[in-house]
């Protein structure tokens, strides 16, 4: 039953793209589809594949892709099957500042348009800043929470935490 949960209700992202080398982009979104003998939504396919900006690259593999797509290739894998929550672990954490802006305002969008829900761990303020809600922990423990944040406000909390943590330590 848990794995046909996370199959088929809920999605993943990566810091690592995890895509097979040997599958073409197209082959990788669908994967997990395809595991479970589900069908492909060619519709949401295209919404998906379009909303990424990959629609030229389906028939490249890995290793013709920029970082960039690459991970757009995993975030779409991700929501290709419309799952309730996508988990995603530092999804910008190994692009450049433009390719990060890029699978950000797809995630946001995901959020806004699709209906998804993201839950997403980074160490970026900026990434963040994309977010409704962002919680922060420190020690397993939630200290704070900023609704509709800016990178500003992220970089402010953060800030102020520790200093806390310096002050508890003395």
């Amino acid at each position: 039953r848990l794995t046909k949960l996370r199959r088929d209700r809920v999605g993943f992202i990566f810091q690592a793209f995890n895509l097979v080398p040997t599958l073409t982009a197209a082959e990788n979104i669908t994967l997990p589809l395809d595991i479970a003998r589900r069908p492909v939504d060619r519709g949401l396919f295209d919404e998906v594949v379009d909303a990424v900006g990959l629609r030229d690259r389906l028939t490249h593999k890995p290793a013709e892709l920029s970082g960039g797509q690459q991970q757009r290739v995993a975030c779409a894998r991700a929501l290709v099957s419309r799952p309730a929550v996508v988990f995603a672990d530092e999804p910008t954490g190994n692009l450049d500042s433009h390719a990060s802006a890029e699978v950000l305002g797809f995630l946001r969008r995901s959020v806004d348009t699709l209906g998804q829900s993201v839950v997403m761990v980074t160490h970026d303020p900026r990434a963040a800043s994309y977010a409704h809600r962002v919680l922060f922990l420190a020690d397993g423990l939630f200290v704070a929470e900023l609704t509709d944040p800016t990178a500003a406000s992220v970089l402010d909390t953060l800030a102020g935490l520790e200093g806390l943590a310096a002050r508890s330590r003395s």
